[in-house]
């Protein structure tokens, strides 16, 4: 018969015995139990989380400003209408345009600024434009969304980038009541 549960034993100095503190002097941890004389570190309660001995704490000494981080942020990669030349006149200019010319990053949401000069007629798909860049596109008779790439713009027949298919899909749904 081989092996059984019981013939199983922990290695050699795998299971130290527990020390038995304040059972009698001779233990040899009795009386004080390993403790010293009085003091902050004899008595049981020690010190609270993040006392540091009297001096003032970190969490006092900070200034508290005003205001708060929004969570819920939209960052986005811009774009001004200057870089916009290097496209062929008539062309569609999205997401995947412009990270192939290297101008934004994979996955990012892109925003159009109107810094400089359109002079050509381009199919412009972005996330969202400034106002400048919205009547800079609309002089040159280009294309856009009339919302950016959004639910707006969905609805408007423009489509969505795989960066937004994913961000819905993730979006927590509300309860029905």
């Amino acid at each position: 018969m081989g092996m059984q549960l019981h013939d199983l034993k922990p290695a050699a100095g795998a299971h130290r015995k527990a020390r038995r503190i304040g059972r009698g002097t001779g233990s040899g941890r009795g009386k004080t139990s390993g403790r010293g004389q009085k003091g902050q570190n004899a008595r049981s309660e020690g010190f609270r989380l993040g006392f540091e001995g009297g001096q003032m704490p970190l969490a006092q000494r900070l200034p508290k400003l005003p205001g708060f981080k929004n969570p819920f942020k939209k960052i986005y990669t811009v774009v001004n209408i200057s870089k916009l030349k290097r496209f062929p006149d008539g062309s569609k200019v999205d997401a995947a345009a412009l990270a192939e010319a290297g101008l934004v990053r994979v996955g990012l949401d892109v925003k159009v600024l109107g810094t400089g000069a359109l002079d050509r007629k381009l199919t412009v798909v972005a996330h969202a434009f400034s106002s400048s860049a919205r009547q800079a596109i609309e002089a040159k008779k280009s294309q856009m969304p009339p919302h950016g790439v959004g639910r707006l713009a969905r609805r408007a027949g423009w489509g969505e980038t795989n960066n937004q298919k994913r961000k819905r899909a993730l979006r927590p749904r509300k309860a029905s009541r």
